[in-house]
């Protein structure tokens, strides 16, 4: 490296475009033997530092998300998941109810994909440049109710709840809440409402989340109220993904497929 290729990477260095030191030599070589003009080399310098700009801002989106692994759409199993609707599926993939402040609500029993999909729509979302998060309602409950009891609730909800576009909220549904617990979510639900989405997943359907929310069918109702206004509710049915291969090999009972003729068979009878 030459005197003036250190000074340029210097500046490009000290200016923030450590792309273009890195890369400006082989491009301008590329440039000179392509013949291109000068407004071409500058055009092509600024996409690759865009490019790597835009890579890293993924990457970074991405890693803050906490999310447990990632999940893509194009990895989940519509074959075997065949009580999941792919086309709403596919509908929320576009992210537009992101852009609306909408939420959406996976609800179906343990196994069928809720997880999966809700990560896979987190992932596509901070690879367009959405601030996403993802956290389980456990631990989510566990930060608040910590903050509540140390006097910092207010800060708490300004840094898990309020800084995200997206909002994922996995496996409600699981462990009861206490009472204060379910004041807590019904104030998470409250301050995202018509604000950013929630993606929630829940083994419950909703006429047993007041047995979840404290027995409370005042708050459940309340909250049920908010977070269902502007929503996309995914039902979803079907066997576990998770133990497929064990009920394959006869550890567990496979479930008995319906026989959509049987109604008819009975009335005729």
């Amino acid at each position: 490296m030459n005197l003036q290729h250190e000074r340029i990477a210097s500046l490009c260095l000290e200016l923030g475009v450590e792309t273009v030191g890195r890369e400006y030599v082989g491009l301008a070589d590329q440039a000179a033997r392509e013949q291109q003009s000068f407004a071409d080399f500058l055009e092509g310098l600024l996409r690759t530092e865009h490019s790597a700009r835009q890579s890293r801002t993924k990457s970074t989106l991405t890693r803050l998300a906490g999310f447990p692994a990632i999940k893509t759409l194009e990895d989940f199993d519509f074959h075997f998941a065949h009580g999941v609707p792919e086309a709403q599926v596919r509908e929320l993939a576009s992210l537009s109810f992101v852009e609306r402040c909408e939420n959406a609500v996976f609800v179906g029993p343990s196994g069928v994909g809720k997880t999966h999909l809700a990560i896979a729509l987190g992932y596509r979302a901070t690879q367009s440049g959405i601030k996403t998060r993802f956290t389980t309602a456990a631990d989510l409950m566990l930060t608040l109710t910590t903050a509540l009891r140390q006097n910092r609730l207010a800060d708490a909800l300004r840094r898990t709840v309020s800084p995200y576009r997206l909002l994922i909220i996995d496996e409600i549904g699981y462990l009861p809440l206490s009472r204060e617990q379910a004041d807590l979510f019904f104030q998470v639900v409250a301050k995202r409402y018509e604000r950013g989405s929630v993606v929630v997943t829940s083994n419950l359907a909703f006429s047993q989340w007041d047995q979840m929310f404290a027995q409370d069918a005042t708050l459940t109702t309340a909250l049920l109220d908010r977070l269902l206004h502007h929503a996309h509710v995914v039902p979803m049915q079907g066997e576990s993904y998770r133990l497929k291969d064990k009920t394959k090999a006869g550890l567990f009972p496979a479930k008995p497929k319906k026989d959509p003729e049987a109604k008819k068979r009975v009335g005729n009878a």
